[in-house]
């Protein structure tokens, strides 16, 4: 395969950093756009462990940090669920104008909230793929226990994420808010398959039966058996690789 860096605007005219990577030999089968998980960024192992595996299975993959994160341009604490889906829509349209649309939109955690959300805005998809992904975006709220008040009283907090402290503010809880059932997953109209372990630890696999049963056919459910929340394990990220390809090979 062979790997570059790119970097595209979003709608705020901020730069988002990328990384694409393609078969070494010949045109893409399709491409594919990864979306990662909360927080998280571009590099975190799932994500380049699919994308590479996907390359050698001749798909494209575009992986990109996320407004405020990574390499990408911008303030984390002035973005929102609703941004990350811009931003998604940014890169179908760094895709479409300089390689070709994308065909499969693949996300991560919140990442997979984020592209049942944005895919119908999408014509080019006919493939959505969530791993280990919440029903609905207002999951996270928990993440804030402790500070909501704060944020809603004085507008900001700091709050601690994964080891790291971000400074979170009201428009962020407020857009959650607005993302608070699955319902919008019944008229997705695209080939869906659910990736999820039943011993993630951050997001219980009830979230996974929430979007299959929200979601119409065609629809896929695949068990991630003893995977962690983040695919730390190489073997559970090339099988998430492996199935994804068979499986999509029959809708694209």
């Amino acid at each position: 395969m062979t790997r570059s860096k790119v970097e595209f605007t979003n709608h705020q005219n901020q730069k988002l950093a990328g990384l694409l990577e393609l078969p070494s030999h010949g045109k893409p089968r399709a491409m594919a756009l990864f979306a990662h998980c909360f927080t998280c960024g571009k590099d975190i192992a799932a994500a380049s462990r699919i994308g590479r595996a996907l390359a050698k299975h001749g798909i494209g993959v575009l992986r990109f940090d996320f407004t405020g994160l990574g390499n990408s341009d911008g303030d984390f604490g002035n973005t929102s669920f609703s941004s990350n889906i811009e931003d998604l829509l940014a890169a179908t349209q760094f895709l479409e104008a300089h390689y070709e649309a994308p065909r499969i939109i693949i996300g991560h955690s919140l990442g997979g909230a984020a592209v049942l959300a944005a895919a119908h805005h999408m014509d080019s998809i006919e493939a959505v793929a969530t791993i280990g992904a919440p029903a609905t975006a207002n999951h996270i709220q928990h993440l804030f226990n402790g500070k909501t008040d704060e944020i809603h009283q004085s507008g900001e907090a700091e709050v601690t994420l994964a080891g790291r402290t971000f400074n979170v503010k009201s428009q962020m809880l407020e857009d959650l808010m607005q993302w608070n059932t699955p319902d919008h997953i019944g008229s997705l109209r695209k080939a869906l398959i659910i990736f999820h372990s039943p011993v993630d630890q951050v997001v219980d696999i009830n979230e996974a039966a929430a979007i299959y049963h929200a979601a119409k056919h065609p629809k896929s459910f695949i068990s991630l058996d003893d995977a962690d929340h983040l695919l730390s394990r190489a073997v559970d990220a090339e099988y998430v690789a492996d199935t994804l390809v068979a499986w999509s090979s029959r809708y694209l």
